[in-house]
């Protein structure tokens, strides 16, 4: 399949958008245009983005009643320890996301499962950081094949998801939190 209108090129000089922006686009790329889509900049040449929710599927928008295919959850791909069973079904939710017109997936989930206490597990691939990586990576490699962006997703200190509990993670650092 031609990809050739994927809107992520690789010989965008990053660091020359960064310093052409004013403040306010760049506020306004956080906070974007819409639930789903950032905002463009125009002047710049940067495209409005349709992103959509996909550690196991992509979604629809919620208005157009576009279905959507659930894919396995991410603690049954990593017990495959299968990384092209995996990649194969990143190229499949690639091509789900070009039915709803997105442009990036969110998604994997990278996070390591540390505790059966963390309430998002199942989007986890497993608590061994050799194995999540390889499996993510061929996740990435698939959705990317199809000229679909990933976004890796929850893979900083989220051990534990109540906001009044202290987490491991940072127990030794002074000053930060993660809340």
């Amino acid at each position: 399949m031609d990809r050739s209108g994927s809107v992520f090129e690789p010989a965008i000089d990053l660091g020359a958008l960064l310093v052409a922006l004013t403040l306010e686009e760049k506020v306004a790329l956080l906070a974007g245009r819409g639930f789903w889509v950032t905002t463009a900049v125009p002047r710049l040449g940067i495209p409005a983005v349709k992103v959509s929710d996909g550690p196991n599927g992509a979604r629809g928008d919620g208005v157009s009643g576009a279905s959507a295919a659930s894919f396995p959850v991410g603690s049954a791909l990593g017990s495959t320890w299968n990384a092209p069973l995996v990649r194969e079904v990143g190229r499949a939710l690639g091509q789900e996301a070009h039915t709803k017109n997105a442009q990036l997936l969110l998604g994997p989930t990278v996070n390591l499962q540390r505790t059966p206490l963390g309430g998002r597990n199942f989007e986890c691939y497993s608590e061994d950081p050799w194995l999540t990586a390889r499996i993510a990576t061929a996740f990435i490699t698939g959705v990317q094949a199809e000229g679909v962006g990933a976004c890796t997703r929850l893979g900083a200190a989220r051990e534990i998801p109540a906001k009044n509990i202290f987490v491991r993670t940072f127990g030794g650092l002074k000053g930060i939190n993660p809340f």
